[in-house]
């Protein structure tokens, strides 16, 4: 993480996703290469995003598939079921009510 920010940066975020598909696929009995064939991401790519962090959305996606992940990822950009009461309340923090 950058020392001069308080939030994590995408490429860290990255890099944690990448360590984490790596403990998980081994804690599994995968290999890279098992784990390549099995979800149809080039091993090179598998690879690849272990070692860097990065890899399309779309392997992502297939290899969360393999790892019982995928789930998870149908939360991401949810909206929220209050949005109308969200949108209410920034609007009058706007106006300063």
């Amino acid at each position: 993480m950058n020392p001069y920010t308080l939030t994590k940066q995408p490429r860290d975020i990255s890099a944690e996703l990448a360590a984490r598909h790596k403990q998980l696929r081994k804690q599994m009995g995968y290999t890279q290469a098992n784990m390549a064939r099995r979800s149809g991401v080039s091993l090179g790519s598998l690879k690849r995003f272990e070692q860097s962090g990065e890899v399309s959305l779309s392997n992502l996606l297939k290899l969360a598939r393999i790892l019982g992940k995928l789930e998870e990822f149908e939360q991401v950009f949810a909206i929220p079921e209050n949005l109308e009461e969200i949108e209410k309340l920034f609007s009058d923090e706007m106006r300063g009510k």
